[in-house]
């Protein structure tokens, strides 16, 4: 069954290409499909990605993007939700707390892999088509639209194209050679999961977040188990590759030292084992993008603004700007009119919201000039858990 938008699109275009299926190319070929244009994912890897990635948050404003396009049912039966939030240091004592907002749902945790399935499942069974083993080498516009080679040897034309393939976008450097790599944060990242009897007292429903010379932050899973997840601040940035190189245990023996006199951080490491320790890699963000559209290509996502975990809006962030583009695509007369507006609408919101993540990130790796300080925590989440997409509202070009 379909979900089409009967108006169709003012700009002309019926097809896309969209580069990249994680969660961005799933939630933006949705969008697009109820504003009457077809796509189709193409992935760069032989098969779908089960299984990678680590937890994340889905916040309500994320959730609500989801409910615009008919996909919000598709997270309820595995988010976990988590209302609550706590701010302490690293000795244990708390200063800030956050009872969620009652007109809101609560933000859902679930792993990157359960988002990212839930999302493609609903997609295939809303007849979008993905395609696997497609990676992009190059893109060039033609008279009928733009079309993408891939490292296979296949090309395929369609109206537009849009890059949905991250943070290390092939699509990005497509539209501007020039355009900047991802900014190291100062951190690699891990999670994993303590016993139930680590010691450490956690309310369900509560994320805690605990500060000091390093940082963590925790909540209950529903068997009890302790999931955290931490960074361990270094000066030389490493590949995920480079990261997985080395052995759980030594991972664990140097997060370990590192908050030995750090509560909780102490019990809850001492309470993993190596097979419970999730390797993330760098902590990784996009600093501004000068060009997010060129001709009839544009981006999407992580690959444009991603504004690293410590925002806990990557998701959400990439699926409001999924729906936007479609209601762009959707009211205005071009491509190049409809991609301005769709800059115009969410460049200043991702890159707030980017640049909070970066100072939380100077923080995280010991190199803030001074020691932080937090805004009341719901006039801080206000802006960006209550922000809605009016899917109805025609969309008007940028002055």
């Amino acid at each position: 069954m379909g979900i089409n938008d009967s108006r169709g699109t003012a700009s002309g275009v019926r097809t896309a290409l969209v580069i990249g299926g994680g969660v961005a190319g799933p939630v933006t070929a949705l969008a697009l499909r109820k504003a009457g244009i077809e796509a189709t994912v193409f992935e760069a890897y032989p098969a779908a990605a089960d299984g990678v990635g680590a937890w994340l948050g889905l916040a309500p404003n994320g959730q609500e993007a989801l409910r615009t396009i008919g996909a919000g049912a598709a997270l309820q039966a595995i988010g976990r939700p988590v209302p609550d939030m706590v701010m302490a240091d690293g000795a244990g004592n708390r200063f800030a707390s956050f009872d969620g907002f009652p007109e809101l749902p609560p933000t859902l945790t679930l792993t990157r892999a359960q988002l990212f399935r839930a999302l493609t499942d609903h997609a295939t069974g809303e007849g979008i088509r993905f395609a696997y083993g497609k990676r992009l080498v190059s893109a060039e516009e033609t008279p009928d639209g733009v079309t993408a080679h891939f490292a296979d040897g296949t090309s395929t034309t369609a109206d537009i194209l849009i890059g949905a393939d991250g943070i290390r976008s092939a699509v990005r450097t497509v539209i501007d050679p020039e355009a900047p790599a991802p900014e190291y944060g100062g951190v690699l990242s891990f999670g994993g999961y303590a016993t139930p009897d680590c010691g450490v007292e956690a309310a369900p429903g509560t994320m805690y977040f605990a500060f000091g010379r390093a940082f963590i932050g925790y909540w209950k899973d529903q068997d009890g188990r302790l999931i955290w997840f931490a960074g361990l601040p270094a000066d030389t940035p490493q590949t995920p590759a480079e990261v997985a190189r080395t052995p759980a245990a030594e991972w664990l023996a140097r997060l370990r030292d590192l908050y030995a006199d750090h509560l909780p951080g102490k019990q809850l490491l001492h309470h993993t084992t190596p097979d419970d320790l999730m390797a993330v890699g760098p902590m990784e963000r996009m600093p501004s993008v000068p060009h997010w559209h060129r001709g009839r290509m544009v981006l999407v996502g992580d690959a444009v603004h991603a504004p690293s975990s410590s925002s806990g809006q990557g998701a959400s962030l990439a699926i409001e700007s999924a729906v936007e583009l479609a209601r762009c695509l959707r009211d205005l007369p071009t491509p190049t009119e409809a991609f301005a507006a769709y800059e115009a609408l969410r460049r200043p919101r991702v890159e707030m919201i980017g640049q909070a993540a970066a100072a939380t990130n100077k923080v995280k790796a010991g190199k803030a000039e001074a020691a932080p300080t937090f805004p009341k925590m719901e006039d801080m989440l206000r802006p960006l858990h209550f922000h809605r997409i009016d899917w109805a509202e025609t969309v008007s070009a940028p002055a």
